[in-house]
């Protein structure tokens, strides 16, 4: 049987300006090239502003980036379209369309896959019609609880779904939310992340804190962006009620500011640490030197660092959010919280005090996250949609 050609359209992936930005959709599609009878093309549009806001010293090193090039053993091109900040969503799929099919021209394919809902689904919609293909989305948290509900996106989204010959959604959660917005769930297959568990395991707790020279009192970490949604606020608010602890916090983002005065403001600013964003190669051993992972988030599909927290053998307290029920399954995992300080303070409190074995925290995964597995699952998925 001759491979399977799939072309994969990932606005959402890493790159040298952003090496950080859609890590976890390069690693399914690494897992999907290897399968075998898999001839893999990813497309990865670069959104760029109209000249003159194009020469904005922030775009610089997005207009840096090559045409095409290899990463990591996969073909990628990465071709222009226009983007209006912050006014622009609705358009974008249409743009996003127009510049994969001017990049594959007379390149032959047997399937679309789209890497998230929005723009990437409708955008396949539109490459696949052009094409006569069928096309497959994946939904993994923002693309449907953000774009799904704007008034601005919504239609487009649930176009898609309706269109596709197959979906993925990153959680039964996330499945669930999709069939609240109108998309069948019938067509949707769950699809959980990977995880490399040659790097994220569990550790010497005391010799990860004293190689990151955090000292020895109780730390709790959030791994993320510094956005509202993320909740970082109320780990803050906990702080008070929680002596001794101090907090640390992996990402960059809009709020950092806000957060720093709200610190201050509250009398913790000694206990709370802001590192900034840190390679995923470094995040291994941050997780092992905490005790807990705390993320409120206000929505997520299955945040990526509650899996890694888990695998290296930390507990997490995290909101009802996305998926947050098929992962903290027992008190070995943590816990699943309101999202106000006080619950929150409560948990880890209880969580310090009774400190769960690392090696059990680890096993609660159950195996369920695995590389080569989501690779098997995507290859079959594609080939179900292509009719193989």
């Amino acid at each position: 049987m001759p491979p399977l050609r799939v072309l994969s359209i990932a606005t959402l992936f890493p790159d040298a300006a952003r090496p950080n930005f859609g890590l976890f959709v390069e690693k399914s599609l690494r897992a999907l090239a290897a399968e075998p009878g898999i001839d893999l093309t990813i497309v990865a549009p670069v959104g760029l502003p109209p000249f003159p806001l194009s020469l904005h010293r922030r775009y610089r090193a997005l207009r840096d980036l090559p045409p095409a090039e290899q990463r990591n053993g996969l073909t990628v091109l990465r071709p222009r379209f226009t983007l209006i900040p912050r006014y622009g969503a609705r358009f974008n799929p249409a743009a996003v369309a127009r510049a994969v099919l001017a990049a594959v021209q007379n390149r032959p394919f047997d399937v679309v896959d789209a890497q998230f809902f929005y723009p990437d689904g409708p955008a396949a919609m539109r490459v696949a019609d052009a094409l006569g293909l069928p096309f497959s989305v994946k939904a993994r948290g923002a693309d449907i609880s953000h774009f799904g509900h704007d008034p601005a996106t919504r239609s487009q989204v649930i176009e898609a779904g309706a269109k596709a010959a197959g979906l993925l959604a990153v959680s039964d959660a996330m499945r669930c939310d999709m069939a609240a917005i109108g998309v069948d769930p019938a067509k949707v297959a769950v699809h959980y992340t990977g995880i490399d568990t040659a790097r994220f395991h569990p550790g010497d707790r005391a010799a990860a804190r004293a190689a990151l020279g955090m000292g020895g009192a109780p730390a709790i970490l959030t791994v993320g962006a510094l956005i509202a949604r993320k909740g970082q606020a109320l780990v803050i608010d906990a702080l008070p009620a929680l002596p001794g602890v101090h907090y640390w916090i992996a990402g960059a983002g809009e709020e950092e500011a806000r957060y720093r005065v709200r610190a201050r403001d509250l009398g913790v600013e000694p206990r709370v640490h802001f590192l900034g964003s840190v390679a995923n190669v470094d995040l291994p051993q941050l997780y092992r030197a905490a005790d807990v992972v705390v993320m409120p988030s206000v929505s997520e599909g299955l945040a990526n660092a509650w899996v890694e927290a888990l695998a290296c053998g930390t507990p997490i307290v995290i909101s009802d959010a996305g998926g947050a029920a098929e992962l903290v399954t027992s008190p070995v995992a943590g816990r699943i919280v309101a999202r106000t300080p006080e619950a929150i303070a409560d948990a880890v409190r209880a969580v310090i005090a009774d400190p769960p074995a690392p090696s059990g925290v680890a096993a609660s995964l159950g195996g369920r996250f695995d590389w080569d597995r989501n690779g098997r699952e995507l290859a079959d998925h594609l080939r179900r949609c292509a009719g193989r």
